[in-house]
């Protein structure tokens, strides 16, 4: 197959190593451009005709691949030239990607063939893992097995994808209205349990049968749990037909194994002592505690699924409470309990690495739920990674493979290449053109046509989420413009004429853009100051 690669001045080098260790003929041709991305196609139809004329005339170019980030369809191309003309990787470092794929690759005109790639493993990453929760046959089977349960419709344990629990905490003082939004939004987020976190001291059992009735239809299919070992409160749940019991230890187990019995509901078990102030820390404390409290559910019929309790960093030690899940694991198969919310809340980080890297510890010692509360500006987002860190493992798993190029991920801030810096070989002679430093201006002039204020509406789902913009004139509000994206934004503030000075277009795309990552991202956003600052300077 002979194939013409269009790119411009800067990529050039990379394309040319790229093409030359390919297996197929390729030809390059450098555009008259700087960047490949500000071609068009008929720039391209023009160039093309003139540079291979005898080419064309021969019919001696079976492809033709532009750059991903050119704007316009292919489609012009291959009805001008009559030749195939696709577009190639948005990055030029993916061609070799691409180039490699091509013959199985059905490339597309409008779309970068790197994102169609990436598109379709995912299609069948998550068709693996649907295909799976949709096999009721293999689940019946699974679930005879010691390791797995179930917890109201809902199939939990080590043989499935691990569970996302997320806490309402402190459900009972919540209004109605609050009770809902936080259980629609961790759903949205990808939660497969939703738990009413109790009021730790206090009894409120009047209040739970109320909780259940709202949150059930809202909860449909998936399961939901209650968080205390107040055993009254625990007795109304049962009776309410709550799925799951969080918790029961060696200090109110007794009273309430005869109700778990006789609702054949599972509950989480603690190796602890609460009433009598018991809490093993040691390793060896906590296996013998958690072994004799399994036996004594086991003998009475009542499943549990094991928490071992996992530490925060350096205050007991993570690393025993997690030796502790890998020794009760060897020892006994029930499903086990893993509290990802102890470590992530008691750590000033972003949740994102800490939940991924949790999630695949978790699946290394047979996990089989996560929990999470969102309690802090920092871990908002907590529930919707462990739901994609949950998939990403379960992919891994079944594929024996480390939870890289699954065709799922959970990369926010970072690239996952280093992309090649095209001017890393330059320097300001090549531009010949003067150079200047940049400062900025203290000189303030306001907009004649008005001024704006700038918010951020963060919604349950993200893709509902908003940038509002409020025009004043004169410190008199007299429009409110919405959207989701920067340009869309701008146009039509340019559309009202609501900007005439260049130093207000520029600030309002830099505000407006700081707002849609802020929006993407759910960073809070506040107009006029930085989104993200570096704590140190190491200078």
């Amino acid at each position: 197959m002979k194939i013409l690669i269009i790119t411009g001045n800067l990529a050039f080098p990379l394309v040319e190593k790229i093409a030359n260790e390919s297996k197929h003929e390729v030809m390059i041709h450098i555009a008259d451009s700087q960047i490949a991305a500000f071609l068009t196609p008929r720039m391209i139809i023009k160039e093309i005709k003139n540079y291979y004329s005898s080419e064309l005339e021969k019919g001696d170019i079976d492809l033709i691949i532009t750059p991903g980030l050119m704007r316009k369809s292919t489609d012009e191309i291959y009805h001008a030239l009559n030749i195939p003309t696709f577009k190639g990787s948005t990055d030029v470092a993916d061609l070799g990607m691409v180039m490699d794929l091509i013959e199985n690759l059905e490339l597309s005109t409008t779309k970068p063939a790197d994102k169609l790639i990436e598109d379709e493993k995912k299609k069948q990453a998550l068709r693996f893992i649907e295909d799976f929760e949709s096999n009721t046959k293999k689940r019946e089977s699974l679930l005879k097995k010691s390791n797995n349960v179930m917890v109201g419709e809902l199939a939990v344990g080590e043989d499935f994808p691990m569970r996302v629990l997320a806490e309402i905490a402190n459900a009972p003082v919540l209004t109605k209205e609050e009770l809902v939004r936080k259980c629609e939004y961790f759903l949205a987020n990808g939660a497969d349990m939703i738990d009413i976190g109790m009021v730790a001291g206090e009894d409120m059992s009047d209040k739970i049968p109320e909780i259940i009735s709202i949150l059930r239809p809202i909860v449909g299919k998936k399961a939901l749990s209650i968080d205390t070992l107040n055993p009254k409160e625990i007795a109304i749940a049962i009776e309410n037909g709550i799925d799951m019991v969080l918790s029961i230890d060696l200090g109110n187990y007794k009273e309430i194994l005869p109700l778990l019995k006789k609702y054949n509901v599972p509950a989480v078990a603690l190796p602890t002592n609460f009433s009598d102030g018991k809490v093993p820390h040691n390793v060896d404390q906590r296996v013998e505690s958690m072994t004799e409290l399994a036996k004594d559910c086991e003998k009475e019929n009542v499943q549990i699924i094991a928490d071992l309790i996992l530490d925060p960093v350096n205050s007991s030690s993570i690393v025993d409470s997690i030796i502790a899940c890998r020794k009760y694991h060897e020892k006994r198969s029930e499903p086990m309990f893993f509290g990802v919310g102890n470590v992530n809340e008691l750590m000033d980080t972003d949740s994102v690495g800490v939940n991924a890297l949790l999630s695949g510890i978790a699946m290394e010692l047979g996990a089989s739920l996560l929990f999470t509360p969102e309690e802090s500006g920092k871990t908002r987002g907590s529930v919707y990674e462990l739901a994609i860190a949950s998939k990403i493992m379960f992919l891994a798993k079944n594929r024996e493979s480390i939870p890289k190029d699954l065709g799922i991920n959970l990369l926010v801030f970072k690239d996952k290449r280093k992309r090649p810096d095209f001017y890393e070989n330059y320097d300001e002679s090549d531009f010949d053109v003067p150079l200047e430093e940049a400062h900025e201006s203290n000189k303030l002039v306001l907009d004649r046509a008005g001024s704006f204020k700038i918010r951020v509406e963060h919604s349950i789902t993200p893709e509902n989420s908003k940038i509002i913009i409020t025009h004043f004139k004169k410190t008199i509000p007299d429009l409110t413009i919405e959207g989701r994206y920067t340009k869309e934004i701008y146009d039509e503030l340019i559309r009202h004429g609501l900007v005439t000075r260049l130093e207000h277009a520029a600030y309002l795309g830099a505000e407006l853009q700081k707002a849609e990552i802020a929006m993407i991202t759910g960073k809070n956003y506040v107009q006029d100051f930085d989104l993200f600052e570096r704590p140190y300077d190491f200078n």
